[in-house]
């Protein structure tokens, strides 16, 4: 079932979580959600267990900018996280690495 609001991504990020994909990870995420459906989340990956927050995190390791339409496109995976950054959909400063990994620790 295709997820049609940003702030449902994030409510459901706790129930989709894997911490098997999430192994090794002690990050924070921030997202900047642009558009007139977005907001800013934070999401905290440690010890095997995440911890969403609305609002910025005073040092992320890492942040992605993309639009709400991309980013329910991505998440819906109607749009690759990869072919969006190197289409400059998808901003990412800070750890890229690790912004890889969000289809394994969240796998919507």
């Amino acid at each position: 079932m295709a997820i049609i609001e940003v702030k449902d991504v994030f409510s459901k990020m706790p129930e989709v979580f894997s911490p098997s994909g999430a192994q090794g990870v002690d990050a924070v995420f921030q997202f900047e959600i642009t558009g007139e459906g977005g907001g800013s989340w934070h999401v905290t990956v440690k010890d095997g267990a995440c911890q969403v927050a609305e609002g910025p995190h005073g040092s992320p390791n890492v942040t992605l900018t993309i639009s709400d339409e991309n980013w329910l496109a991505m998440i819906n995976r109607e749009l690759n996280g990869v072919q969006a950054f190197f289409t400059g959909k998808l901003k990412v400063s800070g750890d890229i690495m690790l912004a890889q990994r969000i289809y394994d620790i969240f796998p919507f």
